[in-house]
């Protein structure tokens, strides 16, 4: 039997931590699930007393487990950053980045910006994570994360990378609308009411009074919708034009301001590699909403 811990056990212990499962850190670790099941049996093993406590709903750390996990976190960092030393001197960034955003910039930004990282660093592997949600950080979903609002807790570095705008829409070929009053009797496109997932996407306010009778919890399905002639919505202004359907409508009076955030664990501070990443990554969001929030209002 293996009578000592390697980084090998801690990475795999440091997956079912942060999944809470075996399910969930299963694709994480390249593994199958009973793969897993079987590592950690074998870690507490060696250690000889639990690291979990199982149950129906998932894998939760014990006391002991708790602990461990933040010298398996320290040990983490101290890699990454040994790794990010040794990449330095070559040059083009390398090895792996997974960045979580929410759909409207992950469908409508993220892929062109991507490219071009990608274009100067030809090892570095990019992975866009698009979630109706935030992106847990914390359970290390991903390396870099997009955000509409700051976050309020955490040990995590937030900087801001620039406002967006948004219009109210519909398409070009529906009956005009010169004022609020146009609007009455059509069909409202927008957000599950109940799957808003951040306040600053509550865009509809009194325009949903009468209810929504077009939803997705998806920016990019709602923005198809109206491209089929559902009703009128909100568009992110950087998204007008990859849809030439549809047209902004009463922009005096329904355009929003947003802004996105980029957060990242404060450990990651020390990494160049991360801290390259996100300076490329930032500044390439900037001009692409720039690009295309000009092209969205010619």
């Amino acid at each position: 039997m293996q009578d000592k811990m390697n980084w090998d056990d801690l990475r795999v212990f440091l997956a079912v931590a942060r999944g809470e499962s075996l399910s969930a850190a299963a694709p994480m670790l390249k593994m199958d699930a009973a793969t897993v099941g079987r590592r950690i049996a074998r870690l507490e093993d060696v250690l000889g007393a639990a690291l979990f406590v199982k149950s129906p709903q998932g894998y939760a750390l014990t006391d002991l487990g708790n602990r461990m996990r933040a010298h398996a976190a320290a040990a983490e960092e101290a890699l990454l950053a040994a790794r990010d030393e040794g990449a330095a001197g070559q040059g083009g960034l390398t090895g792996q980045i997974r960045i979580g955003a929410p759909d409207g910039c992950a469908n409508f930004l993220l892929p062109q910006v991507c490219a071009a990282i990608r274009a100067e660093n030809p090892d570095l592997e990019i992975q866009i994570l698009a979630l109706p949600r935030v992106v847990n950080l914390s359970k290390r979903e991903a390396d870099l994360a997009i955000t509409v609002s700051p976050p309020e807790a955490g040990r995590l570095t937030v900087q801001k990378i620039t406002d967006y705008h948004l219009y109210l829409a519909t398409r070009r070929d529906a009956p005009p609308v010169g004022s609020p009053q146009d609007l009455m009797g059509r069909p409202v496109v927008g957000y599950i009411p109940d799957m808003i997932f951040d306040k600053e996407l509550d865009y509809l306010g009194p325009l949903a009074a009468t209810g929504v009778q077009m939803a997705s919890n998806s920016v990019a399905v709602q923005m198809q919708m109206l491209r089929a002639g559902a009703g009128f919505g909100f568009v992110h202004a950087f998204a007008m034009p990859f849809a030439p359907e549809l047209v902004p409508v009463l922009t005096a009076a329904f355009r929003l301001t947003r802004s996105f955030y980029l957060i990242r664990h404060a450990a990651d501070r020390r990494s160049d590699r991360v801290n390259r990443v996100a300076s490329a990554l930032m500044s390439g969001i900037r001009a692409e909403v720039a690009r295309l929030e000009a092209a969205s209002v010619t």
